[in-house]
């Protein structure tokens, strides 16, 4: 069974992903409105979107979202090693 420790890590890694991935996609969605001109594609799997713009909008919010996690994430840890003095036992060195 999970200790407090982890569901707390867990809550907070969760909530800062939730939070990133929601702030990065209103940010690439504003970036690839102004890069482009138009409205990112609503539905890239439609035949009725050429092909080259889905796949550009796929690698682009791929890209952005992963980022926006690590960092999300990274920051969480800083964090909890300010509040607990460690790294949640995941992210440790393995010795």
């Amino acid at each position: 069974m999970a200790d407090k420790g982890d569901i707390g890590w867990k809550v907070m890694a969760g909530a800062a992903a939730f939070a990133g991935g929601f702030v990065a996609r209103k940010v690439i969605t504003a970036a690839w409105k102004k890069t482009t001109g138009k409205e990112p594609p609503t539905n890239p799997e439609s035949p009725d979107v050429d092909l080259m713009e889905a796949l550009g909008w796929a690698v682009v919010m791929g890209v952005g979202m992963e980022i926006s996690r690590v960092l999300a994430t990274r920051a969480v840890a800083n964090q909890w090693v300010k509040g607990t003095g460690e790294l949640p036992s995941h992210l440790r060195p393995k010795s």
